[in-house]
């Protein structure tokens, strides 16, 4: 695996985050466009409804599905990064640290943890700061 910096650090799954995304749209813009001319002529339109219904299912399911999986993920994450510092420092971290600066935090080293974390916390860093400060960048292959 090639290193991963703050350039290359977002994952994207081109299946999932292109190919299915695309293909639902396309799919709910032909649905709409069956529906209304299938109430113009008056014929088929409980079919027709019933195929844009499911791709509007789709489009829910395309969502929650990412949606449910990077909630596990940044639970996960937090707990993680709260134990890295108490490890480190034999304290946990600090409770007015944002979710956001916690999952961004996650790719520091751990020389550099405590202190952008402080930082991250007296100057109100947002996650995409956080990242660009990170000097020795810790790579996370296991995202979902």
């Amino acid at each position: 695996m090639k290193n991963q910096n703050f350039e290359n650090h977002a994952r994207f799954v081109p299946g999932y985050h292109f190919v299915t995304s695309t293909l639902l749209l396309l799919g709910t813009i032909g649905a709409s466009i069956n529906l209304w001319k299938q109430i113009a002529r008056g014929e088929n339109v409980y079919n027709a409804s019933l195929i844009l219904l499911l791709f509007i299912i789709g489009i829910f399911l395309f969502y929650f599905i990412r949606t449910f999986a990077v909630t596990v993920q940044d639970r996960a994450i937090r707990a993680e990064e709260n134990l890295r510092h108490y490890i480190i420092t034999g304290k946990p971290i600090d409770p007015r640290i944002t979710l956001g600066q916690i999952i961004a935090l996650r790719f520091a080293s751990d020389d550099e943890l405590v202190e952008l974390s402080n930082k991250a916390i007296s100057e109100s860093l947002a996650s995409v700061e956080i990242k660009k400060l990170i000097k020795n960048w810790k790579a996370d292959h296991h995202r979902a």
